[in-house]
């Protein structure tokens, strides 16, 4: 979770509304691992005072998106509201999930499709035959991008001013014994995604689970979006990724390149 950054860079900008991004911030502040926050626990998460935290939890709670049980906070469902109108709002997903189908038809295996938003992914659209994680994706899952086939096949893309920002900043936490943790690895497992076209992970976010994804590439050769194939380990050897599941991903994106 990132903290707000101060405001002094903004100041010029008189249609900048703060106190959104500070609202915003609040409800970020809460996730898979944080589903019950205290008000000290948002202002720490968020970087805000201990009263602006609570004028804000307390007008989510007045709005029905929060709920309050005396010492913790919580989203409420009608939180899912404000996903749900970007999804309304964007034939991308609908568009998306035939060829995702079509993959998993094809492989046997669980196909998706995701974007990168700040340091994370952010799943768009998923096909599912099995289960294959411990916790459960579906459509607004976020995981970090930098062990997970999705994220690499987006961040190996970018600008290099982006993701040398992106490299700066970002902790490489390890999920499993198997996550690339050192900065100048992640470099080059990025550098290997752009010679090979596609991006494997062996184990880095979950034991048991190995991925592969391509990238989207947009009409004007930029790429926002990512598309993977995900496997148990015991099913598919490392070995078997590539020539397996390489070409039905690759036709989907040549596909989708042309009608995105």
């Amino acid at each position: 979770m990132h903290k707000i950054e101060t405001e002094a860079g903004t100041a010029e900008d008189r249609d900048f509304v703060a106190s959104l991004e500070k609202g915003l911030a609040v409800i970020e502040a809460f996730d898979a691992d944080r589903p019950r926050l205290t008000l000290t626990d948002v202002a720490k998460l968020t970087g805000i005072t201990r009263a602006a935290a609570r004028r804000y939890l307390k007008t989510l709670t007045r709005l029905n998106y929060a709920d309050f049980d005396g010492r913790y906070f919580s989203l409420s469902p009608r939180i899912l509201r404000l996903g749900y109108a970007y999804l309304a709002s964007s034939s991308l997903s609908a568009r998306l999930q035939p060829f995702l189908e079509k993959i998993s038809a094809q492989t046997g295996e669980s196909s998706s499709a995701a974007i990168l938003d700040g340091d994370d992914i952010v799943y768009i659209a998923r096909s599912a035959t099995q289960r294959i994680m411990s916790v459960s994706l579906g459509v607004g899952t976020r995981l970090p991008a930098y062990c997970t086939s999705l994220g690499r096949a987006i961040l190996a893309y970018q600008p290099d001013d982006e993701l040398e920002a992106y490299l700066k900043r970002v902790r490489l936490e390890p999920h499993t014994p198997k996550t690339i943790t050192k900065k100048q690895d992640l470099r080059a497992a990025l550098e290997a995604v752009r010679i090979e076209g596609c991006a494997i992970i062996n184990e880095e976010l979950e034991l048991g689970l190995r991925s592969i994804a391509v990238p989207l590439f947009q009409a004007n050769g930029t790429v926002r979006i990512a598309l993977n194939i995900g496997t148990q380990a015991a099913r598919t050897p490392a070995a078997e990724m590539k020539p397996r599941f390489l070409p039905p991903l690759l036709e989907a994106t040549e596909t989708l390149r042309g009608i995105l």
